[in-house]
């Protein structure tokens, strides 16, 4: 079926077809790889779905499948233990929780998105400021092949991370239910002047993710998911309409995590982070949103200062073998631009190929010729200088 151009307008969106899709269920049998499905959702144990990543075959089959869920299935994958060791979440936590302090004492309270100043504790950038802070956990925290071999899923290759710390204490309110960047975060009027083929191609720039830093019973707030919500077309104009919001909280659904799960879902679903309802779980959480190559971030990184900060980290774990292959290539993935543009063409040409080097592969060249930490930087200033207009 051709799909309708033109814009949506939110006079226009239908509750009873919205109603229709997330009454959908979610089939065992359209995803044989997981371990469970609860509440419509597919759970991953990568406790034996790990070694899967390693064969190109499987690995294949896992991502597909994963694509597909999240395209059209219930919208959102738990991967339980994603992190075999939660050792490395336990020392990032220490990290994080020092700088809410710092920058509580710096600059009071954080603005939030879609909850109320001061509800929670949040760090905006905690991708750069974790590897500031510690390149060597940094390392290792992203040395997780399980999330990256998510994000290649929906967002393929050269993918752009970025991360914000979401501390919610006992008491904190919800969230309200919301679609998130790009179009998610754009005025009701602005979004309804982007053309429908755009809102449909929003989804496939961003993939938002969440590792729990402890235990997250229902009571203690994990995020409510409305199941089959990212098929609906129209929802960057519904999901800001009472009636819509209103079956949202009739509907909703909440996964207790533990320590070292995430979750992964589509930009598009209705969701928002619950209410934290426990009298003692301070909620950690690592909102990890993900960008296509071909979009935008939300947040300027300044990963040229990440590279030379991981660079020694990386090539002592590479010369003593603490890392994988594949867990090391996750690291400098989440650190390093794996995209060539935009560039200036003029001084930075195509070599050898379609587009010029990529700080990824200058990085993992570096390793490979066992270049020094002088060399290295030089270059990667070069290729900073190479690219602006």
């Amino acid at each position: 079926m051709q799909r309708k151009l033109g814009y949506f307008e939110a006079t226009a969106c239908d509750l009873e077809e919205f109603t229709t899709l997330i009454n959908q269920t979610t089939d065992g049998a359209t995803v044989p790889l997981a371990d469970d499905v609860q509440l419509n959702v597919p759970i991953y144990d990568m406790a034996r779905l790990r070694g899967t990543l390693e064969e190109a075959e499987t690995r294949r089959s896992l991502l597909q499948e994963w694509a597909q869920v999240l395209m059209a299935g219930a919208g959102v994958v738990v991967l339980k233990g994603a992190y075999a060791n939660t050792e490395v979440l336990d020392r990032a936590t220490a990290l994080y929780e020092d700088i809410i302090t710092s920058e509580k004492a710096e600059n009071g309270a954080s603005e939030d998105h879609f909850a109320a100043s001061g509800a929670n504790d949040r760090i905006w950038n905690s991708l750069q400021k974790l590897c500031e802070a510690s390149p060597e956990v940094f390392l290792n925290y992203f040395a997780n092949t399980s999330i990256a071999a998510v994000c290649e899923a929906w967002l393929g290759p050269n993918y752009q991370m970025t991360a914000q710390i979401n501390l919610v204490h006992p008491g904190g309110a919800a969230q309200q239910a919301h679609r998130d960047y790009h179009l998610g975060f754009q005025t009701a009027e602005i979004s309804g002047s982007y053309p429908a083929h755009v809102h449909d191609l929003s989804p496939a720039l961003t993939l938002q993710g969440a590792v729990a830093h402890c235990d997250m019973p229902v009571e203690s707030g994990p995020t409510k998911l409305l199941p089959f919500s990212q098929a609906y077309r129209p929802g960057y104009a519904a999901w800001r309409r009472d009636d819509f919001r209103g079956l949202f909280e009739d509907r909703y659904i909440q996964l207790p995590l533990a320590k070292g799960d995430a979750v992964f879902f589509n930009p598009a679903l209705f969701h928002a982070a619950g209410a934290n309802t426990s009298e003692d779980i301070h909620r950690m959480a690592n909102l990890l949103q993900v960008s296509s190559a071909f979009g935008r971030a939300m947040e300027t990184i300044d990963r040229v200062k990440m590279c030379k900060l991981l660079y020694p980290a990386a090539t002592k774990a590479l010369s003593q073998t603490k890392l994988t292959q594949s867990e090391l290539l996750s690291s400098i993935a989440a650190a390093a631009e794996g995209y060539s543009f935009p560039t200036n063409l003029d001084r930075d040409p195509p070599k050898g190929g379609l587009a010029p080097e990529t700080q990824q592969a200058l990085f993992i060249r570096a390793l490979n010729e066992g270049m020094d930490q002088r060399a290295f930087e030089k270059q990667l200033d070069q290729m900073a200088i190479n690219q602006r207009a």
